[in-house]
């Protein structure tokens, strides 16, 4: 049962918002968009891993239909790197484009945010690292998000890796909202298990991390819880049924509620600490935060125990003496990981005791610690590393 309890906030808050648009087909709104934003000729950021997928095709024929012109920039990483930032800004220019149009995971869309960045503020993508550093508005950005768990179509943040300190840089402001996020569950049937259990789970880190945020407040606690339910029963079996629409879609929903929560309220040491560890290894992002949520939540229980103890009700704890809340949750997180294959440690992908060292230097500067409820300092950061080999 669901415990009843209501954190009302009476503190100042702001909530931020993208237009968006969810549903079936979603997709195929995309031209019309652009027309509407004034695109006269369009930049479409996407990767190489899509161009084999029947999404882009269709995203060209509407904007050939629209009779809209555009160009294809599709040198993005996953962890875009600095480099394919600026590559995609100078190419942009050339083109002469004056829209940009973003098909793709988080990797995709945070490079198009980039390259929207430098295109209006000229300059290299490494200066407005940090919060709210940018002073002109990008060229409009349409998103179509092909995975269901970054959320970056509808997030005040963007994450490049500085592939020369081997870090991934957080640039946050509400100058990289996009203008409109077309949300369409039919394109996750082309995502492989390994991503859908990896996006899924930087979904529910997302939703974990802005409920127990020192920032969240009544309206992000609501989308939060939701993802969480949505997720719990959902994600796992997306695997077993890749081509059910309603348990994508379920998965999806979870996604865009976490990427609302966390937009506004920002997130934690989780997010700190996988920015480090996936800069400097090139790892993916959902699989760190998978391997260090459980950490992490021990680490912070005691400074947020009514909210985790809340959350541990929401995804089935009886609330007996048993077991304890904490305890719950991390047994929990560990099992889910499992059951969604992901069965790595920080060891088994090359971390050791040196390495911790330079991770937790750069994680402590990362500004989504600012928020977490437990105000770390750089020992506990590896404290939890050496927890998570």
């Amino acid at each position: 049962m669901t415990a009843e309890i209501d954190f009302f906030h009476l503190d100042l808050r702001k909530f931020l918002a993208p237009e968006f648009v969810f549903g079936e087909n979603a997709r195929f709104q995309a031209a019309s968009y652009c027309k509407k934003l004034g695109g006269r000729k369009v930049f479409l950021v996407t990767d190489a891993g899509l161009l084999k997928t029947r999404w882009v095709n269709e995203i060209e024929s509407g904007l050939n239909d629209q009779k809209i012109e555009f160009d294809v920039y599709s040198k993005v990483s996953p962890n875009p790197r600095e480099s394919e930032v600026m590559a995609g800004a100078e190419e942009y220019r050339r083109s002469n484009c004056n829209i940009i149009l973003a098909l793709g995971g988080g990797s995709v869309i945070d490079c198009a945010k980039g390259i929207g960045i430098v295109i209006s503020n000229h300059g290299d993508i490494k200066q407005f690292e940090g919060v709210d550093n940018i002073a002109r508005p990008m060229p409009p950005l349409v998103c179509i998000p092909t995975t269901s768990g970054a959320s970056a179509d509808v997030s005040q943040f963007a994450i490049i890796n500085n592939k020369e300190k081997g870090y991934k840089m957080a640039i946050i402001s509400k100058a990289v909202v996009p203008d409109i996020s077309l949300i369409d569950p039919v394109v996750l049937t082309t995502m492989d298990d390994f991503l859908t259990s990896c996006t899924g789970m930087d979904a529910l880190c997302h939703a974990f991390e802005a409920y127990v945020s020192n920032a969240s407040s009544s309206v992000t606690d609501l989308f939060a819880l939701k993802a969480i339910k949505l997720l719990n029963e959902n994600l796992v079996l997306c695997l077993n049924d890749p081509l059910n629409i309603q348990t994508r879609g379920k998965v999806m929903l979870a996604s865009l509620y976490a990427g609302l929560a966390f937009s506004n309220a920002s997130l934690g040491c989780v997010h700190a600490m996988a920015h480090s560890l996936g800069g400097y290894l090139d790892l993916p992002h959902g699989e760190c935060n998978a391997i260090l949520l459980p950490h992490v939540v021990n680490y912070n229980f005691d400074a947020a125990i009514e909210k985790y103890s809340h959350i541990a009700h929401e995804i089935g704890w009886p609330g007996n003496s048993q077991i304890s809340a904490r305890e719950f949750l991390f047994e929990y997180l560990q099992n889910l990981k499992k059951e969604l294959r992901i069965f790595s440690t920080l060891g088994k992908l090359g971390v050791t005791d040196e390495i911790i060292l330079h991770l937790a230097e750069k994680a402590i500067d990362d500004p989504c610690n600012a928020t977490n409820p437990r105000p770390p300092e750089k020992k506990d950061l590896e404290d939890i590393y050496h927890a998570a080999l």
